[in-house]
């Protein structure tokens, strides 16, 4: 079966075909995406700008032209934290419908983090144990903890690269008294989750996804893009504390210099540097392994799930 799923991101809005069917991993077929930068598109009301709701509108009709050109069956339209959170998300929502036909279901924060934490879980398998997983987007970062595929603790901060970007860093270089605002920020707003994550005790295996964290992984000396999904990938704190000081001091241009980091994200590299940094201290972590699935990976395969559930309803029983 040939699936698509419609990703309106705070960064990308990414249109991602697959060919999945029950019981198998979903594999990549064709990918079609954008760099709107949503959340970084707010105007002071808060609101998504009219460029960039008719910028959105045009994607999301060049995806159903991709759709129908792949043979996609069925499309999974979903859209986070820019949309979720802006002052006219509800008109949005609508004139995407009106214009496109497409419904985008807005997932709250805790369900980007369960979603994300069930692709982390199904990747690396029950042998992981007690699994902790942290998920850096534009607009928000997701943390989920937990044994099973539903996470004990799911929680979202307001601590998107994009968002942090907008508000704290808006110069081509940072400014050291903003700076250290920001890192002050940033590690309040995490502290207040801390204690409700570490009563769940010490995770075995803790894990990273996101285009933040694997651009973080890469600069920091983890295996190119080409080596492709199964390539060993770590981010190490020392490593990342290495970096910080000289990420504070370069220009865009300059971050956008370095290996694995795309020119578009090169601006909000920073902010995600300082989040994965604050993170990973609090928690106490020395280490974090990068997974190539995250939150479109949990919709497919929920959406697999339920595909599979009503199968198994309507056959009948083994007998001896």
């Amino acid at each position: 079966m040939r699936l698509g799923v419609l990703d309106v991101g705070s960064n990308t809005v990414h249109f991602l075909v697959v060919d999945a069917h029950p019981g198998a991993a979903p594999l990549a077929a064709y990918s079609h995406k954008a760099e709107l930068r949503l959340a970084e598109l707010l105007d002071e009301s808060g609101a998504i700008g009219e460029a960039g709701v008719e910028r959105l509108i045009g994607h999301v009709a060049s995806s159903l032209r991709v759709a129908e050109d792949k043979g996609v069956v069925d499309i999974l339209p979903f859209a986070t934290s820019a949309v979720r959170e802006a002052a006219n998300g509800e008109q949005v929502l609508r004139r995407v419908a009106d214009e496109t036909g497409v419904e985008l279901r807005v997932l709250s924060g805790q369900d980007e983090a369960r979603l994300t934490f069930l692709a982390v879980r199904r990747w690396f398998g029950w042998s992981s144990g007690r699994l902790l997983n942290l998920d850096i987007g534009g607009g928000s970062l997701e943390i989920a903890c937990g044994l099973d595929e539903q996470p004990d603790v799911a929680c979202s901060l307001p601590l998107g690269a994009g968002r942090l970007t907008a508000r704290w860093l808006p110069g081509d270089v940072a400014d050291p008294d903003g700076l250290r605002e920001l890192r002050r920020h940033i590690r309040a707003e995490i502290a207040h989750v801390v204690g409700e994550i570490s009563r769940l005790g010490p995770p075995q295996h803790a894990v990273a996804t996101s285009k933040t964290f694997r651009q973080l992984a890469r600069m920091t000396g983890a295996a190119p893009a080409d080596a492709g999904p199964y390539a060993d990938r770590r981010l190490t704190r020392s490593g990342l504390s290495a970096w910080l000081p000289r990420l504070s001091t370069m220009t865009v241009a300059e971050r956008a210099q370095i290996p694995g980091v795309s020119e578009g994200r090169a601006k909000q590299l920073l902010a995600g540097a300082l989040v994965a940094d604050a993170a990973m201290d609090l928690f106490g972590l020395e280490e974090l392994d990068v997974c190539p699935w995250a939150l479109r990976e949990g919709i497919i395969l929920r959406q697999l799930d339920s595909m599979d559930s009503s199968s198994t309803e309507r056959r009948p029983a083994l007998t001896p």
